[in-house]
């Protein structure tokens, strides 16, 4: 359990570490000092700078998953549960700035040995699913327009690229008004996938020729 901590520990150290200081001047040097432990203990429980950037990762999408869950699966509709999505996320991101800088600058600049994103590829297909699904479930509800498999795929993908964006203007805004932003994007992005409550009559709109 004690070794369980510690590991939390420095992880919660490094994430603050890279938020303040970047990707590229957060060594595994300063991580240890600021979390008070040796390099020995570090090397204990990381192999390597690499594994720990993996943990992190790993740790904000968990602490996201943990905090939006309760709030998306609570809808009953599936207008709610998209608005609940967008606005959850963006809510996260409000009251865990830090999280949210330290991921940017790990998904940005962390690379592999020859020279490629470490992060991205399958992982951006696997945090598309939920969306997918919510736009699956309003189409077959009636509530949402027709989609078909790559429709559906281009929507849930941008309003990924919409969420992800407010990080980058995180960065530069602390001061962001989050929750404005989302309502605005929950607006902007519900009028896009709505079935249009009364189609036009082409037939009637011009009336009789004569």
């Amino acid at each position: 359990m004690e070794q369980s901590k510690r590991r939390q520990q420095i992880v919660e150290v490094a994430i603050h570490t890279i938020a303040e200081l970047g990707y590229a001047q957060a060594s595994v040097g300063q991580i240890v000092k600021r979390a008070s432990v040796s390099k020995g203990v570090f090397t204990y429980h990381f192999a390597s700078k690499d594994e720990l950037m993996e943990q992190i990762v790993h740790e904000v999408f968990d602490a996201g998953a943990r905090f939006m869950s309760p709030r998306v699966e609570g809808q009953t509709t599936p207008s709610d549960m998209l608005k609940a999505y967008i606005e959850s996320n963006l809510e996260f991101m409000g009251g865990h700035r830090d999280y949210i800088v330290a991921l940017t600058e790990v998904v940005t600049n962390a690379r592999t040995a020859d020279g490629k994103l470490r992060f991205g590829g399958a992982a951006d297909d696997l945090i598309l699913e939920p969306l997918i699904e919510i736009l699956r479930w309003g189409q077959e509800a009636g509530e949402f327009k027709p989609f078909t498999e790559r429709s559906a795929r281009v929507t849930a993908a941008a309003i990924r690229s919409a969420i992800d964006g407010v990080a980058s203007q995180l960065l530069v805004n602390p001061g962001l008004d989050l929750s404005g932003y989302a309502a605005e994007l929950a607006d902007l992005f519900l009028s896009a996938v709505h079935r249009p409550s009364h189609p036009a009559d082409s037939s009637a709109e011009g009336g009789e020729q004569s």
